[in-house]
């Protein structure tokens, strides 16, 4: 029986035009073999399973190569490449600085470099996690690393650069690794998939290349494991399933609940999520993920930003269209602020059921604060002096009793201006002038003509009969009693203007109340909810004013009760 090789393993590259999504680093490496411009000192750094070890082992294996061809590339038919593949070069040393990060290693190392090639024409040392390695061990190194013999070429590897010395980065060629596009990954999974002879949807493969996050071996791992599972067959459901992955499908149908503000539907959704045994972390990353989604592709420029598995990339750009970018904005926040205590939270259930009440009535917090459109300005401090004026108080005289006895006249209205600077406080030392003020007598009030009123007429009878009746609209016509058909008549088509005036949740709010006529003027509206309560007390201006043109009677009213009920949502 064959022995099994995993996948990342069996194909990992052998030349450097098999090296994926990597090209930038590959052909200068190429070039510089070409042109005989190889530096003692290589750094190679990026996220985990891009390819840095690997285009280590490569550029080795090329610059010791007997017959390289033009391109740049090991000719695989030399006893130097021969020697590689079986793994028996004497002219390639690999070091593993997380398990070999002593100082002694590194001055084991120091004293191997000493001696000349057997074979070939460089030797190569590839230190891979060379980050790992100790203060006392980067010292030791920095000499022999910046002054190597000419035979000599370091090929230093690393997934955190920031920890190494700037004495180390400065000695060294540094070549930034980066992830591999979620494109590169698929096409990479679909020809080992047909070397194999394993058939593979290619939304099962954008799955996994989401998943890998731009690492390749994660991605060959994961696919490995996958066609374990199935038996030789990579479909879109058996990969959500055994990757855990929560199916779109869910965060359309929760987002259909939310747009009809249907509470009951979105918690029973969220069971039967948490019931499949997803978390609520991984349930609000997919929908932060799925609103994400749905904000790219309001914009047509920003379609290249969509990142979807294949087929779902019309339904995502249909759903956009039905919701607006306040909602989606505002509910990414919703769902950050959620994300950020989830950890903190002991009810976590509870927790992301809070978010999800949020998030269903979130349409109409957006709708009211829209509708109120006042703009809350805030007062400015002002350090500066401030200016202010002083009217002038009449033609008042004043008595003192000084010497001149003379009658001073008050000083017209000056503008003064007031500043923070303290002044001394100084005492008087002349005694205080007794001043009395002439104040002018009061003039007597004109008497005002009362007519006279005949006997057993009242008051307010001659007022109506001169002005017109109390309950008439200003125009002397008589006031039409409230009638229901009427009232039903101008309530629904006043709805209707709300509604044609994109205020939705308002006119829905007005289609589902309940009319009573409790006399000639005077109307109730019973509701359901508190929140249909202040959606028509934000309209009563309006309405009232429709209503009271509508029966020519000025002193209509209506009050707005919700009613008593047991249900929850």
């Amino acid at each position: 029986m064959e022995k099994f090789v995993v996948s990342a393993r069996k194909y990992r590259p052998q030349t450097f035009d098999t090296v994926v999504g990597q090209s930038h680093i590959t052909t200068t490496l190429k070039n510089a073999i070409k042109n005989n411009q190889l530096a003692h000192a290589y750094l190679f750094c990026g996220p985990r399973g891009v390819g840095k070890t690997t285009c280590a082992r490569i550029f080795a294996k090329t610059i010791n190569c007997e017959n390289p061809s033009p391109e740049g590339e090991a000719c695989d038919q030399c006893n130097s490449c021969k020697s590689f593949n079986e793994g028996t070069s004497l002219n390639i040393s690999e070091l593993d600085a997380a398990s070999n990060n002593s100082v002694e290693d590194i001055r084991t190392l120091v004293e191997q470099v000493r001696f000349t090639p057997q074979a070939g024409k460089y030797k190569v040392y590839i230190i891979d996690e060379v980050h790992m390695l100790s203060q006392a061990a980067f010292n030791a190194f920095l000499k022999t690393l910046e002054e190597p013999p000419s035979y000599v070429v370091f090929i230093l590897a690393t997934t955190e650069k920031h920890k190494l010395l700037p004495t180390i980065l400065s000695r060294c060629q540094i070549f930034d690794f980066k992830r591999i596009t979620n494109n590169d990954t698929v096409e990479h999974l679909a020809s080992i998939a047909t070397n194999e002879h394993v058939d593979a949807e290619k939304a099962a493969l954008q799955v996994i290349a989401q998943k890998s996050e731009g690492c390749m071996r994660d991605a060959l791992s994961i696919m490995d494991k996958i066609v374990s599972f199935t038996g030789g067959k990579l479909s879109y459901q058996n990969t959500l399933e055994n990757l855990n992955i929560l199916d779109d499908e869910y965060y359309f149908q929760i987002l259909d609940c939310f747009q009809n503000e249907d509470l009951a539907g979105a918690l029973l959704l969220y069971n039967e999520i948490n019931k499949k045994g997803f978390e609520g972390d991984i349930f609000i990353n997919g929908l932060q993920d799925f609103l994400r989604n749905l904000l790219v592709c309001k914009n047509p420029k920003a379609a290249d930003l969509l990142d979807v598995v294949a087929g779902f990339e019309d339904r995502y750009r249909e759903k956009a269209k039905e919701v607006s970018s306040s909602y989606i904005v505002s509910a990414l926040n919703v769902l950050n602020d959620a994300e950020i205590g989830f950890k903190a939270a002991r009810n976590k259930r509870l927790h992301i059921e809070m978010a999800l009440i949020k998030l269903n009535y979130l349409q109409q917090a957006i709708t009211m604060n829209s509708s109120e459109g006042s703009v809350v300005q805030k007062k400015k401090r002002i350090d500066g002096p401030i200016a202010f004026k002083v009217n002038e108080l009449g033609k008042t005289t004043i008595k003192t009793s000084s010497a001149n006895g003379g009658k001073v006249q008050a000083p017209a209205s000056k503008l003064y201006i007031e500043t923070k600077e303290e002044k001394p406080i100084t005492k008087v030392s002349q005694p205080i002038k007794e001043v009395i003020a002439e104040v002018p007598a009061p003039q007597p009030k004109k008497a005002v003509a009362v007519p006279q009123m005949p006997k057993g007429v009242n008051i307010l009878d001659s007022l109506f009969q001169q002005f017109g009746t109390k309950t008439d609209d200003g125009s002397g016509n008589e006031a039409i009693p409230l009638e229901m058909e009427k009232v039903k008549e101008v309530w629904n088509e006043f709805a209707d203007g709300l509604i044609a005036q994109d205020k939705t949740s308002s006119g829905n709010a007005f289609k589902v109340a309940i009319l009573e006529v409790e006399s000639d003027a005077s109307l109730l509206i019973k509701v359901h909810s508190v929140v249909q309560q202040k959606f028509i007390e934000s309209e009563r201006v309006f309405f009232a004013e429709k209503l009271k043109k509508a029966f020519r009677n000025k002193d209509l009213n209506f009050n707005v009760e919700v009613l008593e009920t047991d249900e929850t949502f």
